[in-house]
């Protein structure tokens, strides 16, 4: 099967907005966000959401993984957003997601990060299989959260 990788222009934003929104729905405690704050953004918020590269697979006219990066320091970028449609886990999505974030960032020299619940052990292992590495932080997934997220790095090339 062929798939289409494109990154999302401000004016894309519905695009990015319905497959947020499912990824959330279907996997909340893979991210720092919520559905119930993100369904309430506006038009505003979505292309702002925009500003910095944000990566979609698409199966034909249908949105199936997404991803972003942004610049979250100085000389470092973090990879967020990272979801792939439960009926197409196992394909290499999210690889093709990560070539194109990381590609942006190592254009844009800076080192890669990205966060994992630790209570999500198939995307740690999509991503040490990527060959991001163990920090040893770690942090809540979200303010008042008892689950914990640990930060991975991708070595320099």
């Amino acid at each position: 099967m062929r798939y289409t990788v494109r990154t999302l222009s401000p004016d894309e934003w519905p695009v990015w907005r319905d497959i947020r929104l499912r990824a959330l729905a279907d996997a909340p405690d893979a991210f720092g966000s919520t559905l119930e704050l993100e369904q309430a953004f506006g038009e505003p918020e979505w292309r702002g959401r925009l500003a910095s590269p944000s990566v979609v697979v698409f199966d034909g006219d249908a949105a199936v993984a997404c991803g972003a990066v942004f610049r979250n320091r100085p000389g470092r970028a973090a990879v967020v957003a990272m979801w792939v449609d439960p009926d197409y886990r196992g394909r290499g999505l999210s690889r093709q997601v990560l070539d194109a974030l990381v590609g942006w960032a190592r254009a844009e020299d800076l080192a890669v990060e990205i966060g994992v619940n630790q209570a999500n052990p198939g995307a740690r292992a999509a991503y040490l299989a990527y060959g991001f590495v163990p920090t040893g932080d770690c942090y809540p997934l979200r303010e008042g959260s008892a689950q914990r997220c640990d930060t991975l790095v991708l070595p320099a090339e």
